[in-house]
């Protein structure tokens, strides 16, 4: 076991943490972080060499909590250049390389053996003192502890950070959780209650971290899951750019998407078993339109060019009110075809089951119209044929992709009627989904990518147009 050394640091860790962590795609804050140490834990390196701790961290200037792995080495990693975060002088141990952990090798090896129980957390600041509050949680179904290999982190991530590990007998994929909050992470909940019951439409589990951190306001601990390994499918594709070619060469996507909604259908048929449901009451109507009606009140008060629509809108969200709901259950809650893989070997797999990121962890893990689900598909295809319309877009001369996108879309409502209720049947509630859906596009437009908010402002000058509430 580590010993921790009383020893000046010079620059401190927070300090050298403070001067990297705005950089970072996964940091949510807009200014200056203000950083205050919560909470830290640490893994032993076998070899003793390299240090490894995690550091909880709350940024003041927004209240939001990060969790920062580190490793702390006696000579620079080889390749780790991009992943330093400067270096410090440690009173006892001298010079320091500090780096961020997913892209060592050493703590990607020791988080696996912790995922699986084989290694025991140790506390932050005591010696030789396990730290109880962070354990690993192995998943029953996967068969083997991975013996790993080399291990790269993915570069296309915004909220978390994943490492590709090319471990035996196959490759794995550990997601390390960034910002933390209270409570189960629907990522985890639902892909392994799923893989629990051997759905192929997931990655299999390999199970996940439980950690703990002090409170904010110094009121006890909170407790939630930190980090979550699964098996990896390599030589995939997501479906976005599958749609994408198709739509531009003006190959038909209908049986595709009539699959899509095959196993859409039979996801949302696994999770009513496995997971709790309910039937939606007047109460729990009211709560869910009501929260359409922040939404849209946020994206008319952002985007001006909605105002022509708000009548429309209100008279939509009150019939949606009045629908009559099918039952309320676990759901994907951030469905589109980016997080849709096509694998050779299975076909259609869904992933990142953690909901729309804008939506607090409590309403991630509230029960849900699978409705939600649907439509977030329905507009993930037209926006492949909206993003063809623009400027500097390549498609084939005579391919009209508003009739792609229409047979896609009839297919993938025809696949999912096949197996469970036909959306159609619950047209205005589901219209009223789409619409959310494409007011929560203009809201992340708006904020991130100016240019594309005339496809959802389209998409919803269309739909308004069409619908009879």
């Amino acid at each position: 076991m580590a010993t921790i050394h009383d020893a000046a640091l010079s620059p401190g860790k927070v300090e050298l943490v403070a001067g990297w962590i705005g950089a970072q795609r996964w940091y949510t804050g807009t200014g200056r972080p203000h950083l205050r140490r919560l909470d830290s834990w640490r893994l032993d390196d076998p070899a003793g060499e390299v240090g490894i701790e995690t550091i909880v961290l709350l940024d003041e200037s927004d209240s939001v909590v990060y969790q920062v792995p580190l490793t702390y080495r006696g000579a620079p990693l080889e390749g780790g250049t991009a992943a330093l975060l400067g270096e410090m002088d440690h009173s006892v141990l001298g010079r320091r390389w500090v780096y961020d952990a997913p892209h060592d090798p050493v703590y990607v090896e020791q988080l696996l053996r912790l995922v699986r129980g084989r290694v025991v957390a140790q506390h932050g600041s005591q010696s030789d003192t396990p730290e109880p509050d962070v354990r690993g949680v192995p998943h029953p179904t996967w068969p083997t502890d991975p013996v790993v290999g080399s291990s790269r982190v993915h570069g296309g991530e915004q909220s978390n950070t994943s490492v590709i590990v090319d471990a035996t007998p196959s490759p794995v994929v550990i997601k390390i959780f960034r910002t933390l909050a209270a409570g189960d992470n629907p990522d985890i909940t639902l892909q392994e209650a799923l893989a629990k019951a051997q759905s192929p439409f997931v990655p299999s589990s390999i199970g996940h971290v439980d950690g703990a951190w002090t409170r904010p306001d110094g009121d006890g601990r909170d407790h939630g899951q930190i980090a979550f390994a699964q098996e990896y499918l390599a030589d995939t594709t997501d479906a976005w750019q599958v749609g994408l070619e198709q739509a531009a060469s003006g190959t038909p996507f209908a049986d595709r998407a009539r699959e899509l909604g095959r196993v859409t259908a039979q996801v949302h048929s696994t999770l009513a078993k496995a997971l709790p449901t309910r039937a939606a009451d007047a109460a729990t109507v009211r709560e869910h339109v009501g929260r359409m009606r922040r939404r849209a009140g946020v994206a008319l008060g952002e985007v001006p060019a909605l105002a022509a629509h708000e009548r429309p809108i209100n008279r939509l969200l009150r019939a949606a009110e009045r629908a009559d709901w099918p039952a309320l259950q676990r759901i994907h809650g951030d469905l589109h075809l980016g997080q849709v893989l096509d694998s050779p070997r299975r076909g259609w797999v869904l992933i990142d089951f953690e909901g729309e990121p804008l939506r607090p962890l409590s309403e991630r893990n509230a029960l849900d119209s699978p409705l939600r689900d649907v439509a977030g598909l329905l507009r993930s295809i037209d926006y492949v044929a909206g993003s063809l319309t623009r400027p500097g877009a390549h498609t084939a001369a005579d391919v009209d992709v508003r009739r792609w996108c229409t047979r896609a879309q009839e297919a993938f409502l025809d696949g999912y009627g096949e197996i469970d209720t036909d959306p159609r049947e619950h047209e205005t509630l589901l219209t009223a989904f789409v619409l959310d859906k494409a007011l929560y596009e203009v809201i992340y437009e708006a904020r991130n990518r100016p240019s594309w908010l005339p496809l959802p402002l389209e998409a919803i000058d269309r739909l308004l147009q069409e619908a009879h509430p």
